[in-house]
């Protein structure tokens, strides 16, 4: 299997392109990820930032009237490579079945296309083209970052069930009957006042205290982690999000944790990182 992240043409001059290598091994799974395909677009550089700006991800990321926002990590370079791991996974239960190896392409533009979800098909099932809304959901509510008495709370709420419950913990049952909130097309429409609503009521306590309050009665809702944080709650539900990979010298380097989880055959971790200027040494 060959995976290849250069420009289309560059593998074809060394003669390390799928057709060249094909001839000299039907069976071979080859993984291209490129920015903007071979066709038109293999010329142009792909890199996060600007697959971002151009793929649509910044035009819907930001507080309205504000500037674009990239998102904090290099997210399509991500997808790209989860949408390339299936593909690749694909091939070979194909290969398995006929003996027949093959290509697989992913580029960075079509990955984060896909990656957008709900803000695609709203666009090519309705023509609805999406703007920044901050922290707000498009067709739910209340979804979004509400202020406190000490920081901001984050609420989920998906189901009319979950916002009685809501109301209850804020002591503001009425507002689960009121015309404007009892469904959640009516919260949509209506989203400016619901928001201040319950605002007002969030006044009187700290954002933590919230968050275990509704948490209590199973209202998604929770205060917003920096990294230490992410880790830590991770630690405390039981996730154990870092693995101590031994070195050669004794010490070890602490790394995030594979997310996949295998009954059978467990991810395994075998070599740690080299430290800077430390040789690579490699792994059988």
């Amino acid at each position: 299997m060959l995976v290849e992240n250069f420009r289309p043409g560059v593998m074809a001059r060394f003669s390390l392109d799928y057709e060249s290598l094909r001839e000299l091994n039907p069976r071979l799974i080859y993984c291209s990820i490129t920015g903007f395909g071979r066709g038109a677009g293999a010329t142009l550089p792909g890199y996060d930032l600007l697959i971002q700006a151009l793929g649509g991800l910044m035009s819907i990321t930001g507080e309205p009237g504000g500037e674009p926002q990239k998102v904090g990590v290099a997210l399509v370079d991500v997808l790209a490579g989860l949408y390339a791991t299936v593909g690749i996974l694909a091939a070979l239960q194909h290969r398995r079945d006929t003996g027949e190896g093959q290509r697989v392409e992913v580029e960075l533009l079509t990955a984060l296309l896909a990656g957008l979800v709900n803000q695609s098909s709203a666009y090519t099932l309705a023509g609805v083209v999406a703007g920044r809304m901050g922290n707000q959901h498009p067709s739910i509510a209340p979804y979004e970052l509400l202020r406190t008495a000490d920081g901001d709370l984050v609420i989920a709420v998906g189901t009319d069930r979950q916002f009685a419950a809501l109301c209850e913990v804020l002591e503001a049952a009425e507002l689960a009957v009121d015309p404007r909130f009892e469904t959640n097309p009516a919260r949509v429409e209506h989203r400016d006042q619901l928001r201040e609503a319950l605002e007002q009521r969030l006044a009187s306590r700290p954002a933590p205290e919230w968050a275990a309050a509704l948490t209590d009665v199973r209202v998604p809702a929770g205060v917003v982690n920096d990294i230490a944080g992410a880790f830590r709650l991770a630690e405390a539900v039981g996730l154990e999000p870092i693995v101590e990979i031994p070195r050669e010298d004794g010490t070890t380097a602490a790394l995030t944790r594979n997310p996949i989880r295998l009954s059978a055959t467990p991810p395994t971790y075998r070599s740690a990182p080299p430290r800077l200027g430390e040789p690579k040494r490699r792994v059988d």
